[in-house]
């Protein structure tokens, strides 16, 4: 279960991408360099309780959507510098080091558990006077393997996580993870974990 704390945000997550997006390889031809418009989102959860993961489905004009994997750390990852894509202001939390996920760990072993086991995103809920309060997911995800079934160390995964969601990628009979979000109810591929 993810807690999500009532803050302020300085800079706002999309306002950090708006720069960083544009400078991927991976972004799409013909797109807008504007700040993209969250279309959904969904969280995992860190079995350390120490870092924040949550991947956004973002659109920009003259795109398909697109998918971006982030973490959010109290201090710089050692190692990760080539992945950072800034820092923002947490309200309650103070400093956070924003990361592209596929530069983390923790995203990475999350994303390959879910795939594997037939995972899910985690429920979310908000700090609230009573207590924690439900919050609506805005994607959800569903891995393609069994519960119970074993979780290989990230040495020996091959992991390709679909940056443009244009349901071009093919996951064969490989485990994968798939998602939906308002507007889009069918299943459209966004990882695929292969043994490396």
């Amino acid at each position: 279960m993810a807690i999500i704390h009532d803050a302020t945000l300085t800079p706002t997550k999309t306002e950090l991408l708006t720069g960083w997006l544009p400078r991927q390889p991976w972004f799409p031809a013909g797109a807008e360099a504007v700040e993209p418009r969250r279309i959904g989102a969904f969280r995992f959860d860190d079995p350390e309780g120490e870092v924040g993961v949550e991947t956004l489905i973002v659109r920009v004009p003259g795109a398909a959507p697109l998918q971006v994997p982030l973490t959010y750390r109290g201090a710089p990852l050692a190692g990760a510098d080539e992945w950072l894509i800034g820092t923002l202001e947490h309200s309650v939390l103070g400093t956070r080091w924003v990361y592209d996920g596929l530069g983390d760990p923790v995203y990475l072993s999350e994303l390959a558990r879910a795939a594997l086991q037939g995972g899910a995103e985690v429920e979310q809920h908000r700090d609230g006077p009573d207590g924690p309060v439900p919050i609506p997911s805005t994607a959800h995800v569903h891995g393609s393997g069994e519960a119970g079934a074993p979780v290989r160390e990230l040495a020996d995964l091959a992991i390709e996580v679909v940056r443009v969601l244009d349901g071009g990628a093919d996951a064969a009979s490989a485990p994968h993870l798939t998602g939906t979000w308002p507007g889009q109810s069918e299943p459209v591929l966004l990882a695929v974990v292969r043994a490396a």
